[in-house]
C-alpha cells in the first residue's frame, strides 16, 4: 500500500467490512481529487455574520486533523423555499427553531452558502448530478411544470454513484426532477422513493397544480390523507431507525414551507383550496389571497420540530456519531420570508434569491460551535459527498462542482474560484467577495458583499476591469452550456 493509500484509510475508514472493489474505488476518488485540487472559494471575514441567539461563541472553522472514521451515513435535508434568515441562527427575530440551531452549534453553520439555482427543480438538479443546470435540458425548465422534461435516467448522479460504491439510497418527499413514466427516483439511482413528484401539493388532499393526485410510493400511488409533513417525518424517522447493513443516503426533502400556506391543523383552509382545484383554478395552489408572517412563522417552526424528531431518531438508533447530517433550502424564500438584510427573493440571482441556510454535523469528524464563511453551492456537496462516500465522478460527466472533504477534514486551505448562476433574464457569478450581477433591465452591476451584503452599492463604474473580467468569465462558463429554448 502507497503512503497515499495509507493516508486515506486513516482519513475516512470504512467500518464493517470494506471490499477490495469499495476500497479501490475509495482510493481512486481521493486520487482523482488530489490530482485536480480541492477548491473553494477563499473565505471573507473570520467572525460570524450573525451571531447564534443564546449560543456558545462560534468559532472560525478549522478540521479536527488525526481522526478516524468509517465512511458516514449521508441524511441530506432540504427546507422548501425557505429564507436565508429564517431560521433564529441566522438572525429571524420571530422564528424560534431550536432544533436546527443546536443542529448547527453541533457542527459548522455556514454564512456564505448557495443553492445552485433560484427555484426549485433546477436546483435539485444541481445536487443531484453535480453540475450547473445549464448541463441538461431538464435542468432548463425554472422550474419543471409539465411533464416533458426531467432527469435522464442515463445521466449519473449522486445516488447512483453511491449505490456503486456500497450505499443504500432513498429519497422521501419532493422529486420535481420529472413525471412518471420516464422520470422518477427509482430510474436514477434511488433504491426508495416515497413522495410527490411535482413542485407543490395541498398537504392534506395531496393534491398538485393540475388536480393530480400526488404522493406516491416507489411508482404506485400511496393513499394518506394526513398533513403531509407528519408523513414524511415519519418514513424518514423509520428509515433512519433500520438495522442497516450498509452505510445509506437519505434526501429527505420537505415541502415546507412552500406555498399553500397551511400548517397543521387547518383542515378548513385546505378543503377549500381542494374545492378550488376541483372547480378549475389553476391558480388555486398558489395561495395568493391567503398566507401571513404569523402562518409561515408557524410552518417553519413545524418543520424545525419535524427535523428534531428525525435527528431524535437517529440518535436512538445509535447512528449519530457516524451519521453526516447536511440541512439547507433550495433556494431563497418567498413572500413572508425574512431575509434581511439580503436584497430580492426566490427566482431572483439577488442574494436573496440564492443564499440559503446552512448547517453540517458530523460528531465523528467535526467539531461543533464553528462558523464558516466560505461560499460554496449545491454542487459542492455533491462533489464532497462522493469522495466522503468512496465514489468516483463519471468521467463522461465531469462536475462542476469541487470537494470540500480537504477543507473539512484535512485544514486544506480552499482555493479561491468562480461561483456561476444563470436564470432567464439574470446571470449573477461571485469570486471571492465580489459578485458581478446583470438583471433584467440588462444592466451589469458590481457588488462587494464583504461590504455591501444588501447589494445596493454598485461598483461598476468604480472597478471597470474588474467588472470586465467577471464578466468575461460568466459568459465562458455560460458558452459551454445549454441555451434556452428559443422564445422563452
Amino acid at each position: 500500500m502507497t503512503s497515499r493509500d495509507s493516508n486515506i484509510r486513516s482519513d475516512v475508514d470504512s467500518g464493517s467490512p470494506l471490499s477490495r472493489r469499495a476500497f479501490a474505488t475509495a482510493v481512486g476518488a481521493a486520487a482523482a481529487t488530489a490530482a485536480v485540487g480541492v477548491q473553494a472559494a477563499a473565505p471573507a471575514a473570520a467572525a460570524p455574520s450573525t451571531p447564534q441567539r443564546g449560543a456558545t461563541a462560534e468559532r472560525p472553522f478549522r478540521a479536527a486533523r488525526g481522526r478516524h472514521a468509517r465512511r458516514p451515513n449521508i441524511l441530506f435535508i432540504l427546507g422548501d423555499d425557505l429564507g436565508w434568515a429564517d431560521l433564529s441562527s441566522y438572525g429571524a427575530p420571530h422564528i424560534r427553531t431550536p432544533h436546527l440551531d443546536e443542529l448547527g452549534r453541533q457542527g459548522v453553520r455556514f454564512t456564505d452558502s448557495y443553492s445552485g439555482s433560484a427555484t426549485c427543480s433546477p436546483t435539485r438538479f444541481s445536487l443531484y448530478t453535480g453540475r450547473y443546470p445549464g448541463r441538461t435540458k431538464g435542468g432548463l425548465a425554472e422550474p419543471i411544470a409539465d411533464r416533458s422534461v426531467g432527469l435522464e435516467p442515463t445521466h449519473p448522479t449522486l445516488a447512483s454513484l453511491l449505490r456503486g460504491a456500497g450505499y443504500a439510497t432513498a429519497l422521501i418527499g419532493k422529486w420535481h426532477c420529472g413525471y412518471l413514466p420516464d422520470h422518477s427516483p427509482t430510474r436514477s439511482g434511488w433504491d426508495e422513493f416515497f413522495g410527490n413528484f411535482g413542485g407543490a401539493l395541498e398537504y392534506y388532499s395531496k393534491l398538485g397544480l393540475g388536480g393530480e393526485y400526488d404522493l406516491y410510493e416507489g411508482d404506485a400511488e400511496y393513499k394518506d390523507l394526513r398533513y403531509y409533513t407528519r408523513i414524511l417525518t415519519e418514513r424518514a424517522s423509520e428509515y433512519v431507525s433500520r438495522d442497516h447493513d450498509k452505510p445509506w443516503l437519505l434526501n429527505l426533502n420537505f415541502t415546507t414551507p412552500h406555498w399553500p400556506w397551511i400548517a397543521d391543523g387547518d383542515t378548513e383552509a385546505g378543503a377549500e383550496i381542494v374545492r378550488r382545484i376541483k372547480a378549475g383554478d389553476r391558480g388555486a395552489l398558489w395561495h395568493a389571497d391567503g398566507g401571513s408572517v404569523e402562518k409561515y412563522t408557524e410552518m417553519v417552526e413545524d418543520l424545525d420540530r419535524s427535523v428534531g424528531e428525525v435527528l431524535k431518531a437517529l440518535k436512538r438508533s445509535g447512528q449519530e456519531q457516524d451519521t453526516l447530517v447536511f440541512f439547507a433550502s433550495d433556494n431563497g424564500g418567498e413572500r413572508f420570508s425574512y431575509n434581511w438584510p439580503l436584497s430580492g427573493s426566490k427566482s431572483s440571482l439577488r442574494e436573496g434569491g440564492i443564499r440559503v441556510p446552512s448547517v453540517l454535523r458530523w460528531p465523528a469528524r467535526v467539531d461543533g460551535h464553528q462558523v464558516s464563511d466560505v461560499p460554496v453551492f449545491s454542487p459542492d456537496w455533491t462533489a464532497t459527498l462522493l469522495e466522503l462516500g468512496g465514489a468516483r465522478p463519471d468521467p463522461a460527466y465531469p462536475l462542476d462542482g469541487v470537494s470540500l472533504a480537504g477543507y473539512l477534514l484535512r485544514d486544506e486551505a480552499p482555493k479561491e474560484r468562480d461561483l456561476f448562476w444563470r436564470v432567464r433574464g439574470e446571470r449573477a457569478l461571485r469570486r471571492g467577495d465580489w459578485k458581478y450581477y446583470r438583471g433584467r433591465d440588462g444592466t451589469d452591476q458590481l457588488f462587494n458583499l464583504a461590504d455591501d451584503q444588501r447589494e445596493q452599492a454598485d461598483r461598476a463604474a468604480a472597478e471597470p476591469q474588474r467588472l470586465a473580467g467577471l464578466r468575461a468569465s460568466w459568459e465562458k462558463t455560460d458558452a459551454g452550456l445549454l441555451p434556452y429554448p428559443t422564445g422563452s
